[in-house]
């Protein structure tokens, strides 16, 4: 049996239907698995298995260092961080999209509470989705297209003084 399907993109249909949604997710395009994000000399990590590479925001406040798991598959973004009951401070997870394209998110299965940070094809932040509820099937949209959708732990966003704007680099 397939995995309850956590996350979800828009593209032009929007939230029509169901139907639209699952819809939605077969046209993702995430970047190609020869991305140096998957590349056989990134780490993995122990619970995914996935690659981790080094991801940096540029704030006022500074530069921030992250840790994340790299979701570039279908089967990899579906799953995401549903199920895991804890993730360090400066970890999270990145959700490349080649091309850019709308989405959103959903917090079914998902144990932990998020902030979900769109990122534009600038790499610079276009809105985030803070605190998203754990379980909450509530679609959590973009703001426009996106190359890359950053999940850190609920909070942190604000914490580090992360807004709308700031550069993301991976």
């Amino acid at each position: 049996m397939k995995p309850m399907i956590r996350k979800f993109s828009t593209g032009l249909t929007g939230f029509l239907a169901a139907g639209a949604m699952l819809a939605g997710i077969a046209a993702c395009s995430p970047v190609a698995a020869s991305n140096a994000a998957t590349s056989a000399a990134s780490p993995l990590h122990p619970i995914s298995g996935l690659a981790i590479i080094p991801l940096t925001i540029a704030t006022a406040h500074g530069v921030h260092a992250f840790k994340v798991e790299v979701a570039a598959t279908p089967a990899e973004q579906e799953h995401g961080l549903m199920f895991r009951t804890k993730m360090g401070a400066d970890e999270g997870m990145i959700f490349p999209y080649a091309p850019p394209q709308r989405t959103a998110f959903w917090m079914k299965n998902t144990v932990i509470g998020l902030d979900i940070i769109y990122i534009g094809a600038d790499h610079k932040i276009l809105n985030i989705a803070a605190n998203a509820v754990p379980y909450d099937e509530t679609p959590l949209p973009s703001a426009g297209a996106v190359s890359g959708v950053l999940e850190l732990n609920a909070g942190r966003a604000a914490q580090l003084g992360i807004v709308a704007g700031d550069k993301v680099s991976w």
